[in-house]
């Protein structure tokens, strides 16, 4: 028996292998003591194997699916080895083999999945690169390719490395696999993160592109790949050659579930960075949790295959328009007065009864479906009648649903005959095989069924003959039937009982007619057992025929599910309906957030104060002020959220919302750092600073929140001015930027595309109240120290802080007064993109211990300023003459 566990081990050496035996699968040695660690089952020590003793554990078959979900969690892999031989058929051990291979991207157990997400394998490949390139490491092409084993689906694309890691930050992948010799850095960098995601190392010969394309066009069932326009994507055939390698391994069988292909590009999809898909908290909120996000309030679909296809939605806007109109159109439908009660709702509560089509067609495919899920696809399909005359038409994916909620009635008609209305829930508890479907299975239970009546009529028949009264014909488990006869008839028992066991006081024997019945009884029940297996088995091979219109019946209705959430959320929500223009601008009327306005309603039942946006060919810019908490960062957010939302295909939270073409949302929001990777909070934010800059366009919206804060004033003034100015004028993209820096304020003089705009507060004595409205012009004013007041700082530190701003205010005065007198005078003041510099003071005063504090006289003060803002390289002799004069009265003064 070790011998055979040694012979599987060795073919799965990267794999714990659970060995079933009886009622446990086992694990030995090495996987034994990683099973304890991980899971904390229990170590034994049974005999030796090669002179070493044979460290085990083992868990229940009954408890697999419980210990397989926390090793998944856990990112291990489980090869199951079952015994395919009969017990006793052969001289050795039982014949075992691995049927298939546990990974956390090849789950197909409704037990082990979320019921509302996709678990995708994704296979990552990168060109080589000659030892001579040029080319830059962000530019060096890179391939994916997915399979959604619980769903079928299959995708491949191309990018660029710079791109892989928003792909997969789309894509959420439970598992990666790659080429050991060819890892990207990026990738490099993600394994480096505590994401959830597993990562297989694979050997590079499986990464091969001829390989990959037969097997795309074996799977698809097609001659070639140009119908997909995937024919020349040599790299992705790499990538999924690897995949479906691994793929149909850890299964054990072909993937016949898997009969179509999406081929998506960077340049078809709304460019989401990772950066956006975390602070726009579209799946996960910052915290790493499924709620308050974007998703939980827009997932009130009916089934789990709706919030598996909107999640997609989210995640996977198109650029192309048509795209969301056409879900604008069918919402629209679902949402006329005739349908809005009568028709969605029904609609809706008709769709809570289906099951979930989409996960059961795959486990059909992979012949791993369970009698209940089947009973669920019969009942599903008994159901579409009734649900597809609640349906409207009149818009082409409405229309298609329609179409497809019509598939052939002989698969219902199958279901119904062969599968009993409630079920076992596994095959071998039997009971699975409706009554009346067929004969030789009815008459076996017959047998079973009908014990009972045979052994009261014989108990009556041999009381009768022997005239033993208290005679008894009974069974257990471990003797079977007997007959039981007490010692004090022991002289009555006709020569024809055969005794089969001594008790105390009573005797058991055996007749040749209970004998008979015995060994058809007892063998009844397994023949039974077999026969029910052998028809669960035609079945399965009937409903192979069937997959192609199960997937796409599937499809539909996950489709319907999502379209019915999001007219469910526009009506109770009060959306409208966006309007897609060519040309280019962002125009919100009395927008909203959707996930703040909810949550303020359930909290604390307050209505959101909504705001304009207003962004087109002439004004591309927003310098956003006001004080913390006064809405900016909401405001900005939820204009990308409605921007995000129109181009999905939902309806918006807001009056009215008119959108020109959009290619990325870009944003930089929040403070953090990634020390794993040695960057610092400042480093990060420069960072993604810098992937902003160098790849929005004059289409993308971007969302600057508070940049430069995370070093000196000067420095994040100066860094925070430039980035500004570039944005503006070489960028050109549609850019809300929000700051405290009010030299920041200065920037629409000099650009003209830009403009101010604040959060308005209403003051009261030392309080102040957050209106949340947006205003035209600058803030006047911080409320820094307010906002720290209303944080519980000690009022001794709140009277410090107030000080120090009131003598940094006047000093700031003073000089402001010095500068506009110089000025006056004709000299010059480059100031660099127009921004004049911040006092000098500002550190000095942050730096120094309150009441400890050395202040900088005004003369001191207005004299570096006038330093500061002299060009030599401007000045004629006699402005640099007039200038030294100048400043030595200004000493003397």
């Amino acid at each position: 028996m070790m011998q055979q566990y040694l012979r599987i081990k060795a073919e799965h050496p990267d794999t714990l292998v659970f060995y079933r035996m009886g009622d446990f699968y086992e694990l030995f040695f090495d996987d034994a003591r990683k099973a304890n660690r991980l899971i904390d089952i229990t170590l034994t020590v049974r005999g030796q194997s090669a002179g070493q003793p044979v460290v085990m554990a083992g868990v229940p078959v009954h408890a697999l699916d419980t210990y397989l979900g926390k090793l998944i969690k856990l990112g291990e892999s489980v090869a199951i080895c079952e015994q395919v031989g009969e017990v006793g058929a052969s001289k050795g051990p039982v014949e075992r083999k691995v049927v298939r291979v546990v990974t956390p991207g090849t789950l197909t157990d409704a037990e082990l999945l979320s019921e509302r997400s996709d678990a995708l394998l994704v296979s990552v490949v990168v060109q080589a690169t000659r030892a001579n390139s040029t080319r830059s490491p962000d530019s060096t092409p890179c391939a994916l390719a997915w399979l959604g084993m619980a769903s079928g689906t299959l995708g491949i694309t191309e990018c660029t490395q710079r791109d892989l890691g928003s792909w997969l930050a789309r894509l959420q992948p439970a598992e990666v696999i790659y080429d050991r010799e060819r890892v990207p850095p990026a990738l490099l960098a993600l394994m480096s993160q505590p994401r959830g995601t597993a990562f297989t190392a694979r050997p590079s010969w499986q990464f091969d592109a001829g390989l990959g394309e037969r097997k795309l066009c074996e799977q698809l069932k097609v001659a070639s790949l140009k119908a997909f326009q995937a024919e020349t994507l040599s790299l992705a055939h790499s990538a999924a050659s690897a995949l479906l390698s691994y793929a149909e391994h850890t299964q054990g069988r072909a993937l016949a579930h898997v009969a179509t292909l999406s081929v998506p590009r960077s340049s078809d999809l709304l460019d989401l960075p990772p950066a956006t898909l975390r602070n726009l908290e579209l799946t996960q909120t910052l915290r790493g949790e499924d709620a308050p996000t974007l998703l939980s309030l827009l997932d009130t679909c009916r089934t789990g295959m709706g919030s598996r296809a909107l999640r997609h939605w989210i995640t996977h806007p198109s650029r192309d328009k048509r795209v969301a109109q056409e879900r604008h159109a069918a919402i629209d439908l679902l949402l006329n007065p005739p349908q809005l009660h009568q028709g969605q709702e029904s609609l809706r509560e008709a769709l809570r009864q289906l099951s979930d089509a989409e996960r059961i067609t795959s486990r059909i495919a992979l012949r791993q479906v369970r009698p209940r899920e089947l009973a669920g696809l019969r009942d599903t399909l008994l159901a579409l009648p009734d649900l597809r005359q609640r349906v409207p038409e009149g818009s082409r994916l409405l229309d298609d649903v329609h179409a497809s909620l019509q598939p052939d009635p002989a698969i219902a008609e199958r279901l119904l005959r062969t599968i009993a209305e409630t079920p076992a829930v596994l095959l071998r508890d039997g009971g699975v095989i409706a009554s009346g479907f067929d004969p030789d299975l009815d008459e076996l239970r017959a047998i079973s069924q009908n014990c009972d009546a045979f052994l009261l009529d014989l108990e009556v028949r041999e009381r009768a003959r022997t005239g033993i009264g208290n005679l008894r014909v009974q069974f257990n488990k471990v003797h079977g039937f007997y007959i039981e006869v007490t010692q004090s008839h022991a002289d009555k028992v006709p020569l024809d009982y055969q005794r089969r066991q001594t008790l105390k006081n009573a005797e058991r024997y055996i007749t040749p007619e209970l004998k008979t019945f015995e060994d058809k009884a007892l063998s009844a029940q397994d023949r039974a057992l077999a026969r029910e297996k052998f028809l669960y088995e035609q079945l399965l091979d009937e409903l192979q025929r069937h997959l192609g219109t199960l997937g796409s019946l599937a499809r539909a209705l996950a489709s319907l599910d999502a379209l019915a959430a999001l007219a469910e959320r526009a009506s109770t929500q009060g959306w409208c309906q966006p309007e897609f223009v060519s040309m280019p601008c962002i125009e919100i009327d009395k927008g909203r957030h959707p996930v703040v306005e909810a949550r303020l309603l359930e909290s604390t039942g307050t209505a959101f104060i909504p705001n304009d946006c207003r962004l087109d060919a002439n004004r591309r810019m927003l310098i956003v002020t006001g004080p913390n908490m006064g809405g900016k960062s909401t405001f900005m957010r939820q204009v990308a959220l409605i921007a995000l939302m129109a181009y999905m295909g939902s309806y918006v939270p807001a009056s009215a919302c008119r959108l020109g073409p959009i290619d990325a949302i870009h944003t930089r929001i929040g403070a953090a750092d990634d020390l794993a990777n040695a960057q610092s909070t400042f480093m990060l934010e420069m960072t993604e600073a810098a992937a902003i800059v160098h790849t929005a366009t004059e289409h993308s919206l971007v969302l600057m929140d508070e940049i430069g804060r995370g070093t000196s004033t000067f420095d994040g003034l100066a860094l925070a001015g430039a980035i500004a100015s570039h944005l503006h004028d070489r960028n050109k993209a549609f850019t809300l930027f929000a700051t405290h820096y009010f030299e920041l304020t200065t920037l629409p003089e000099k650009h003209p595309r830009a403009a101010n705009v604040h959060v308005e507060v209403a003051e009261a004595g030392d309080n102040i109240v957050f209106l949340h409205e947006l205003q035209h012009g600058p803030a006047s004013r911080s409320y820094g120290v307010q906002v720290a007041r209303l944080a519980g700082m000690p009022p001794s530190l709140i009277r410090q802080a107030r000080a120090a701003l009131d003598t940094l205010e006047t000093q700031q005065k003073q000089s402001d007064d010095q500068i506009d007198l110089f000025a006056d005078m004709g000299a010059s003041t480059s100031q660099g993109a127009g921004l004049p510099d911040v006092d000098v003071l500002l550190e000095q005063v942050s730096a120094t211990p309150a009441g400890n504090m050395h202040t900088t006289s005004p003369a001191e003060s207005a004299t570096l300023t006038l330093l500061a803002s002299i060009d030599p390289d401007q000045l004629t002799p006699r402005e640099a003459l007039d200038a030294l004069y100048k400043l030595k009265s200004v000493i003397t003064s």
